[in-house]
């Protein structure tokens, strides 16, 4: 017997988040592409919410109703089948605690978001991962892992980290293929980088069946990642479950405030949009470029581009030379992607010169 407490052993088996570096090596800080932060800030609107908060000493609304009622309002959808989070983190945690357990398992595809082997993790569950097609996710394969233990599908769309999407009818093949007892989550954290026009169906399914969550946040291309704010909907029996078991002050006054205002600066959502599908097309047409020295990026919808080192250039290399240059990128090989770097669409200059630095390193002219 042991003379001190222990945790449960699927606790144990659990790898801590790692969170995208700020700083190099030598402690030097670093521009963070690194944590797909929107490299336009915060719109001036949030900002405003957020100086103009209430008191600290206030609890906060514990059922976020007002922001509700705006997510509602924006998004065509029943307050009712809303609920919010700290971050979609804490919903994404919520999900697969409240409908899967020792057992149970809980299926991704391959280089999914690390939080969904958490999330498993700490239910007791088993995570299970589904074969890739090429780093994007693969609806048949998906649904030949399913087995009799399966209870949550999660599915990021778009993909992080690898930046791949599943179109609408890929969507509703992968759910027409599951059980009816069995939760699909439709994890949106970038959908506000899509094309405008373009629609998983997420949100359709989500209304129309009983099995179907959606989440969303608020810290990417809203910008308020530091609030930890994000949103789910479902059927009212997935949201209630949700709100049993959440924390009951989760979202903050502040962030509370900040969402709404930001909700209601859907110009700064357009720039950011622009903002990124135009750099992104500028960096993925230079790493195309240098396809000759064995660099490739996946075909991204997020706002970032997973790069992969496939030639005598390694990710190790290039990772180590662009911190040199001032910046911070994602090296993986804890998701099993020590060949690749994941690097934020940051601002135009600093696009620039990471550009130029892997120009260099390719022995091409900057």
């Amino acid at each position: 017997m042991s003379d001190r407490p222990s945790p449960k052993p699927w606790i144990n088996a659990i790898h801590a988040y790692v969170p995208g570096k700020a700083t190099a090596s030598d402690g030097r800080p670093l521009v963070k592409l690194s944590a797909n932060e929107n490299p336009l800030g915060t719109s001036a609107r949030a900002q405003e919410a957020l100086a103009s908060a209430r008191s600290g000493a206030d609890y906060p609304d514990p059922d976020a109703k007002a922001l509700r009622a705006t997510i509602g309002s924006l998004h065509n959808l029943d307050p009712e089948r809303i609920v919010c989070g700290t971050g979609s983190d804490e919903l994404l945690n919520l999900a697969a605690q409240g409908f899967a357990g020792p057992g149970d398992e809980v299926l991704f595809s391959r280089y999914s978001f690390a939080v969904y082997d958490i999330a498993a993790r700490r239910c007791g569950a088993t995570p299970v991962e589904a074969a890739d097609n090429d780093f994007a996710m693969d609806v048949d394969a998906i649904l030949a892992a399913v087995s009799a233990k399966t209870r949550v599908v999660f599915l990021a769309n778009p993909n992080n980290p690898t930046g791949t999407y599943l179109g609408a009818s890929e969507v509703a093949r992968l759910h027409a293929g599951l059980r009816s007892d069995i939760l699909l989550v439709v994890d949106q954290a970038y959908a506000e980088y899509l094309a405008p026009g373009e629609d998983d169906g997420g949100m359709a399914l989500a209304a129309e069946h009983d099995n179907v969550l959606v989440t969303r946040t608020f810290s990417k291309i809203y910008g308020l990642a530091s609030e930890r704010i994000g949103w789910a909907t479902g059927a009212p029996h997935l949201i209630d479950v949700l709100n049993r078991i959440r924390g009951p002050f989760n979202v903050t006054t502040s962030g509370q405030a900040a969402a709404v205002s930001a909700l209601a600066d859907q110009d700064f959502v357009v720039a950011s949009r622009q903002h990124n599908q135009a750099e992104r097309s500028r960096f993925a047409d230079a790493i195309a470029a240098l396809g000759n020295h064995g660099l490739r990026a996946v075909p991204s919808e997020a706002n970032f581009l997973l790069v992969l080192f496939e030639g005598e250039l390694s990710a190790e290399t290039a990772l180590a030379a662009i911190a040199e240059s001032g910046f911070a990128v994602r090296h993986l090989p804890g998701q099993g992607l020590p060949q690749a770097l994941r690097i934020t669409i940051g601002k135009g200059d600093d696009m620039s010169k990471v550009i130029a630095c892997l120009r260099q390193l390719c022995g091409e002219s900057a």
